[in-house]
């Protein structure tokens, strides 16, 4: 089973802005819960967004369908991003 042209362009823009997209939001979250001062909080955070990133771009071709490979990263990125900008309001 090969990947088409179409199919393959949406894995990759998927991979790369969806990936890039769903590490951003991973970073709001963790720097608003890790239990440090928020200076290193924000630091830790931008770092393990790197790996959240690296396990995205992963993932997306893991499963080669791009519909599962775009909800896959725009939920738990809403999810995130929401948490992460509620929970850095309270605090």
């Amino acid at each position: 089973m090969g990947l088409s042209g179409w199919r393959l362009f949406s894995l990759v823009a998927a991979a790369m802005f969806g990936g890039y997209a769903l590490a951003s939001a991973a970073a709001i979250f963790l720097g608003a819960v890790l239990p440090l001062a928020p200076a290193e909080a924000v630091m830790a955070s931008t770092l393990l967004s790197f790996a959240v990133y690296t396990a995205a771009v992963i993932w997306v071709f893991s499963v080669r369908k791009p519909k599962q490979a775009w909800l896959g990263l725009v939920l738990p990125t809403l999810v995130l991003t929401g948490s992460g900008l509620l929970l850095a309001r309270v605090g």
